[in-house]
């Protein structure tokens, strides 16, 4: 029988061999995953052997890594913003990137209380449920395009208990007008903003397995700001905020775009390296 940590150690070295970033780290989430326990703990059970069928799964994560499968589709769930989230290959894997997003909604609206919110493209509506767990009085609504997204998005509300309060809802935002929605408070967005010139310089992991249509429009990555831009500045409440995640080097034309649209007091936020990430502006 193998011990964990051998198996960590051979684990570790397939997947140096096939290329991947942080070997030794996605050896260890993996098999964290299949023992049920958190990552910290496998040093607690270096010497504890692996049963057949654990080394068999562990043998099958492994080759679907190895392939560049992202790690979080492996394991079907991403943490976000302090909740767990289902993912598979229908919905894009949140990033920590989101997580500004939200934590600059929660900032300014924090004494508030029965907020009206949009959130255009669910994807495993990661965005909303975040939203629900720190507004509890919020009524939100969540669009997405995608069958298989918003299925995954509702069991995610039922997961983290917020499926009362939010109402997914299928609707393609480049197609169809608000008309029949109610006016928000605030309009947020993580809108699919590569552009297809830039779509093949990503990652193998996003080019091969992630929803292309959740990453690219398939021109130059303004496409659903600027149309979400126009739809929103008719659905906002006086003092509504629309509020953007946008790529590195799109900041000033998103800030034009919302301009155009009759937004003000825009505002561009930079992440943890220091690249321009979120964008959000006012309706007067």
């Amino acid at each position: 029988m193998i011990a964990v940590l051998e198996s960590i150690k051979l684990s570790t070295q397939f997947l140096t061999e096939k290329g991947i970033e942080s070997p030794r780290a996605n050896a260890e989430i993996l098999l964290a995953d299949i023992l049920n326990c958190k990552r910290l703990d496998l040093y607690l059970l270096f010497d504890r052997p692996l049963t057949d069928v654990e080394i068999q799964r562990y043998r099958e994560y492994l080759k679907r890594r190895g392939t560049f499968e992202p790690l979080q589709y492996i394991t079907g769930k991403v943490e976000f913003y302090g909740i767990e989230i289902l993912v598979d290959r229908s919905v894009l894997i949140p990033r920590p990137e989101t997580e500004l997003l939200i934590e600059n909604i929660i900032k300014q609206y924090s004494d508030k209380n029965n907020l009206s919110i949009l959130d255009i493209g669910s994807g495993s509506g990661n965005i909303s449920i975040a939203l629900a767990h720190n507004f509890p009085s919020a009524k939100i609504t969540s669009t997405d395009i995608s069958d298989e997204a918003l299925k995954i998005a509702n069991k995610n509300a039922v997961q983290n208990n917020v499926v009362d309060r939010v109402n997914f809802i299928k609707h393609d935002i480049l197609e169809d007008d608000l008309s029949s929605f109610q006016s928000f408070d605030i309009i947020v967005s993580n809108p699919p903003y590569v552009s297809k010139e830039s779509f093949s310089k990503l990652q193998k992991e996003i080019i091969n397995f992630e929803p292309r249509s959740a990453v690219t429009d398939e021109k130059d990555g303004y496409t659903f700001f600027t149309v979400i831009a126009e739809k929103a500045s008719k659905k906002l409440n006086d003092n509504g905020k629309l509020f953007f995640e946008i790529a590195e080097g799109q900041s000033n034309e998103v800030v034009k775009i919302m301009g155009k649209n009759n937004f003000t007091n825009i505002v561009v936020i930079k992440d943890y390296q220091r690249i321009d990430r979120i964008v959000y502006g006012e309706l007067k």
